[in-house]
């Protein structure tokens, strides 16, 4: 298995914000079960599922409904059913 990026080791101070902006995201009020959709939805952008079945667990955890969940996910299922269906690459439809 290939090993995952060591973000800390690459870049320290963009891992540095990142964690800033986190410690902030948790204490500005949104409720924790929120604030995992939006990550959810961050981790489609930026195109990791490792990251969005994290925050799909913690949201679960956290009390999300799976409706919930599922509606946050939804342009990445619809984006592997557009290409499963096409049999080739797709591009994003939303």
């Amino acid at each position: 298995m290939k090993r995952r990026l060591d973000y800390q080791r690459i870049s320290p101070d963009g891992y540095r914000a990142m964690l800033a902006l986190n410690k902030f995201a948790e204490t500005c009020g949104l409720e924790h079960a929120l604030l995992e959709l939006i990550k959810i939805r961050a981790s489609q952008i930026n195109g990791c599922a490792y990251c969005i079945d994290m925050h799909a667990i913690d949201a679960r955890a956290g009390g999300e409904s799976e409706q919930r969940i599922y509606w946050s996910a939804r342009p990445t299922f619809r984006m592997m059913y557009t290409k499963k269906r096409a049999g080739t690459s797709a591009k994003k439809s939303w």
